[in-house]
């Protein structure tokens, strides 16, 4: 290997390590803190939800919004919200309808980049949300997508810019099941600490 693309190397690695962490971290917050509240102050997402607690289509469509829209309620939200029939065969369902709107959410998003980046509206989101990731774009390429993927970075954002710079499409679908693989294992992880709660 030669040292640029050792170096390279390198900073991909480290890029994707330092969101990954956030990634746990963010996870264990989310987590560690639904439990303690429920354990501690009777908190339950029921109260939060009221009548759309039971309604699994609105809040799958509340999940689609969010997911295409950069991501604005955390999909470990959606996660323990599966948890509350507390039966497994129902959570993997839930979980695997989740991961499926996700992947299909970030296909609208390089939709939307490759369709729509010369529109005003395409050049506000751009301006306002995505130009500090424009450079991870031309830094690490399709790279980018695995660790959105996987990461708390903007999932459908980086999709967004995918599509934007006309990103192999075949390749991108590609990189994008990867998302599969976060919601695998924080399913896991989630169905887990509610055993242990």
């Amino acid at each position: 290997m030669q040292p640029d693309e050792q170096r390279e190397a390198m900073e991909r690695t480290r890029f994707f390590l330092k969101n990954l962490f956030r990634g746990i971290l963010w996870l264990a917050a989310i987590v560690g803190g639904y439990f303690y509240l429920k354990a501690n102050y009777n908190f339950s997402l029921e109260g939060v939800l009221g009548p759309l607690y039971d309604k699994p289509f609105v809040i799958f469509g509340i999940f689609f919004t969010s997911e295409t829209v950069f991501g604005i309620i955390p999909p470990e939200l959606f996660m323990i919200w599966s948890l509350r029939n507390e039966v497994l065969q129902q959570y993997i369902l839930n979980v695997a309808g989740l991961s499926v709107l996700s992947y299909l959410a970030g296909i609208i998003g390089y939709y939307i980049g490759s369709h729509f980046s010369t529109t005003q509206l395409y050049r506000t989101l751009q301006k306002n949300y995505l130009a500090k990731f424009e450079k991870h774009v031309n830094k690490f390429g399709g790279f980018l997508v695995i660790v959105a993927a996987l990461t708390p970075l903007p999932f459908a954002g980086i999709c967004m810019l995918m599509g934007a710079v006309k990103y192999r499409y075949r390749r991108f679908l590609l990189m994008s099941m990867t998302r599969f693989l976060r919601f695998t294992v924080y399913a896991i992880i989630i169905w887990e600490a509610n055993i242990f709660q």
